[in-house]
């Protein structure tokens, strides 16, 4: 896996973006710096183990907040070598042999970053750390006349939680694969319904608008008698609002059309053309359809086309009027008004 922006991060999977996650970060935080604070017997300095403590609070806070599966390389590197660095602190101050056993207790915080470094999809990286921590407990042992034995000793103790954790690795990625490809499925599915029911709808409001505009002067026709002259304007004023609706969708707004419907009644013809294809922000939109009405409205005879032009162009609209002088009103992407050309 990859990182994802859709959110397939396995984190999701194990809930390690949950409160108890964090919960858990906080209480391995404490313990690293509980077990720093409680072996400090025959140590002279106290400054490498406090460090060391940090260095591991750290990785463990970076492995349960950073984003992207598997673990980005720029915090796997830094994270795998906590281990050894964080080791090399303790045993360069406390006595050997140690005072007691805990002391020894960076061997098993950096043990639990590798198992959680294997979940995060870098086992590869977690074994090389758990090597050179092993390497560098082994060195100590022997530099220090504890023996090779005591050295092997503890790192086949650590062995078993990240054999487990890689078994589990191994095991979960490969299957949260299939389930996040699953879920990608479903939301496509549950997109795909959600858009054919909009359309559907969108087909019912069309539907009820035409039942609503045309059926009476249908039925009038198909009945008879003869349409009068008033009739007949309606019905041309009709077809011309039908054809907004097909041509210029995103400008199909009452106001505006009850303005081109009372030019048209006067004589003017308007043409609303949308080659946008693509949504206004409603407030451009609100600006725009007030701009043209305006204008509309002191239009008596001659003709007024108005165009969204495609996205991407300089300007936003513009309306082309021919009423005795001809002229331009170019319109901003804000929806104001740009300049007027004669």
């Amino acid at each position: 896996m990859t990182d994802d922006p859709e959110g397939q991060d396995i984190r999701d999977l194990i809930g390690m973006r949950s409160r108890f996650a964090f919960a858990l970060v906080a209480l391995y935080v404490l313990t690293c710096f509980t077990c720093a604070a409680s072996t400090l017997s025959g140590v002279v300095h106290p400054g490498p183990v406090f460090a060391a403590a940090a260095l591991c609070s750290t990785g463990a806070i970076v492995l349960t907040a950073t984003a992207g599966d598997p673990l980005p390389l720029r915090y796997a590197i830094p994270v795998s070598a906590i281990g050894p660095l964080s080791c090399g602190l303790v045993f360069s101050v406390i006595p050997a042999p140690p005072s007691s056993t805990l002391q020894t207790w960076t061997l098993g915080t950096s043990v639990a970053l590798y198992t959680v470094m294997c979940v995060r999809g870098r086992t590869p990286f977690a074994w090389m750390g758990f090597v050179a921590t092993a390497g560098v407990t082994l060195w100590w042992c022997v530099s220090t006349g504890q023996g090779v034995g005591r050295g092997i000793s503890h790192g086949v103790v650590n062995t078993a939680p990240l054999l487990m954790s890689s078994f589990f690795a191994y095991t979960l990625r490969p299957l949260s694969r299939s389930i996040f490809e699953l879920r990608r499925r479903s939301t496509a599915r549950v997109a795909f319904e959600a858009a054919a029911a909009a359309v559907l709808d969108e087909r019912d409001s069309q539907l009820e608008r035409l039942d609503e505009m045309a059926r009476p002067l249908l039925e009038r026709t198909v009945n008879g008698p003869d349409l009068s002259a008033e009739e007949v304007l309606a019905c041309t004023l009709l077809e011309a609002e039908l054809r907004d609706s097909l041509r210029a969708r995103a400008l199909v707004d009452p106001r505006l059309r009850q303005s081109v419907r009372t030019a048209r009644g006067r004589g003017v013809n308007v043409v609303l053309l949308d080659d946008r294809a693509e949504d206004l922000a409603p407030g451009v939109r609100d600006a725009l359809v007030t701009s043209t009405a305006e204008h509309i409205d002191r239009i008596d005879h001659g003709s007024a086309t108005i165009r969204l032009l495609p996205a991407g162009r300089p300007l936003l609209a513009t309306m082309l009027v021919d009423a005795g002088e001809t002229y331009r009103i170019e319109y901003e992407h804000d929806g104001s008004i740009a300049e007027a050309a004669h």
